[in-house]
């Protein structure tokens, strides 16, 4: 995202209650990796694998979840952490289910792989909240 654009979320955001202190770098990162499993998910989906409804269910959350943080008006700490909760065990559900395929699929690999870097994104992003806190 451009500075501009950056620049635009980080003055909305800190004039909410509770945001004051948010770190945009660690959202952004959190944006980032929700945009690329969300792609990797629909990707892997069109398999047809048993974990096709998991992806199609990941790749959904991981979509509000991006959507969720560049909106931010009627965001409140706690609704961002229960949405990154929601966003974490969707992206375990999924990321279990592709690693039953993984040997045998790239695809499955890249999805589990994809997932794991957006529970960790989602992670670094709750710490940080709580930090503020």
């Amino acid at each position: 995202m451009d500075s501009m654009m950056m620049g635009a979320m980080s003055q909305d955001m800190k004039s909410m209650p509770g945001m004051e202190m948010m770190d945009m770098a660690v959202m952004q990162a959190c944006m980032d990796a929700c945009s690329a499993c969300e792609q990797a998910c629909t990707i892997c989906s069109v398999q047809m694998m048993d974990c096709a409804p998991a992806c199609m269910n990941c790749a959904d959350m991981c979509n509000t979840m991006m959507r969720s943080m560049m909106r931010m008006q009627g965001m409140t700490p706690a609704v961002m952490m229960s949405m990154l909760d929601a966003c974490i065990a969707m992206c375990q559900l999924c990321m279990d289910s592709c690693m039953e395929h993984a040997d045998h699929s790239e695809v499955c690999k890249m999805c589990a792989q994809s997932c794991k870097a957006c529970m960790d994104a989602c992670m670094d992003m709750k710490n940080m909240m709580m930090a503020a806190a």
